[in-house]
């Protein structure tokens, strides 16, 4: 999961638009009491990483989805937040 950082990184260096939104998903799916544990970053739990990964590239391991990929989630994510706001869907 270390490299993950830079993956998203490189994603909001290329969209910097999506940083409140890529902040957001963070948060919402950092693993609970993430302030407590080094390395005080809200990242998703270990298991909860290689799953996500498993069921989106296929195999097990160390899996770094592409920033293009990572852009195209935050996009998706902050398009459905809208949409739940009633603000309509604006992709």
């Amino acid at each position: 999961m270390r490299g993950m950082a830079g993956v998203v990184l490189r994603a909001l260096v290329r969209r910097p638009g999506l940083a409140p939104a890529a902040l957001a998903e963070s948060l919402r799916l950092a693993r609970p009491g993430w302030w407590r544990r080094r390395p005080f970053l809200p990242l998703p739990a270990p298991d909860l990483w290689r799953f996500r990964m498993e069921t989106a590239y296929g195999g097990a391991g160390d899996t770094r989805p592409p920033p293009e990929d990572v852009q195209a989630f935050v996009h998706w994510c902050a398009a459905m937040r809208g949409w739940r706001r009633g603000g309509g869907l604006a992709l």
